[in-house]
């Protein structure tokens, strides 16, 4: 165990006992992390589907200082939500803490890297879920919520988390609007177009075999189309930064840095100059450098291309 730490939780403003950490990740010694379910036990990966409320009908109320999420610097879909707390001003109202990035079987844990867990005091992610349900046997994954109230799991769906996080909070929010209601077809409509084109087939396009190839060709289509979108407009649905935008955007700065690191699928997210320039544009903003560590995902001997060269946009009307 590492020497004692005295942590403040952003969200109570109270001492936090003494920081306690996990053994460092070791595989020989855990095994490969692996999910496991129950014989016959049909639910979904994301086991935990609560939803927050402005009005407390789901059982779960919106209240700043309640929710605490957990997430990890590496993961994209942990990024969308830290990146919506921020765009809407909710960086003070849901407090965040961060997993270190090594895994073995024991799942995701807290270690020097990035901090203890400041809510519960727990070394491994899995307790937050065991307590949630005894003999947890699904995916300890980040994003996690957390609901300091009941002491449970409120989700473990980063796409339901980052809606509610958009909607539920405008009485302590900035007034942003990222998921408008005029726009929510829209925007879904466009994600389901692109989750396995884009945000999951980038993984499968680094391959050499015959599903590779495809997926590879599935998303540079998908590239190729997003770049004449963006030609036009400034973002994906016209003049408007919205949940479209924060969806899309943890994938392409992913991009160059891990599957297409040795430049094995294309040259480069700059092949696509649109893209790319809107890509860069939306790093400007804080909510989006903010909550990327480069270092947290790049894998060895991955050239960077340049994300703070100026990007051309066309101007919002």
């Amino acid at each position: 165990m590492s020497e004692t730490l005295q942590h403040t939780d952003p969200g109570t403003g109270s001492d936090a006992a003494k920081a306690v950490y996990a053994d460092p990740a070791d595989t020989a010694v855990h095994g490969e992390y692996r999910i496991t379910r129950a014989p016959g036990d049909e639910r979904p990966l994301y086991r935990f589907t609560g939803r927050i409320t402005a009005d407390g009908s789901s059982g779960f109320k919106a209240e700043p200082g309640r929710y605490h999420v957990y997430a990890g610097w590496f993961c994209p879909w942990a990024q969308r939500v830290t990146i919506q707390l921020a765009l809407n001003g909710l960086e003070d109202v849901v407090s965040v803490s961060y997993v270190d990035g090594e895994r073995d079987g024991r799942g995701w844990a807290f270690r020097e890297t990035h901090g203890p867990d400041p809510v519960n005091g727990f070394t491994l992610l899995r307790e937050a879920y065991d307590r949630t349900e005894p003999g947890f046997d699904g995916h300890v994954s980040v994003p996690t919520l957390w609901d300091r109230h009941t002491g449970r799991v409120v989700s473990n769906d980063f796409t339901r988390i980052g809606i509610d996080l958009a909607t539920q909070f405008g009485e302590w929010g900035n007034g942003a609007d990222t998921y408008p209601e005029d726009l929510r077809a829209e925007i879904d409509a466009l994600d389901a177009e692109l989750h396995l084109a884009v945000n999951h087939g980038v993984g499968a396009a680094a391959g050499t075999d015959e599903a590779g190839l495809a997926a590879r060709a599935v998303l540079l289509d998908a590239f190729a189309k997003l770049d004449a979108r963006l030609a036009e407009h400034r973002y994906l649905l016209g003049d408007r930064l919205t949940e479209a935008d924060v969806r899309l955007w943890v994938t392409l700065v992913r991009y160059d840095a891990r599957s297409n690191h040795d430049r094995s699928i294309n040259p480069g997210l700059a092949e696509y100059p649109h893209l790319w320039a809107y890509a860069r544009d939306l790093y400007r903003l804080e909510a989006f450098n903010r909550t990327t560590d480069f270092a947290t995902f790049t894998l060895p001997g991955a050239q960077l291309p340049d994300w703070n060269a100026p990007a051309e946009r066309p101007q919002t009307r």
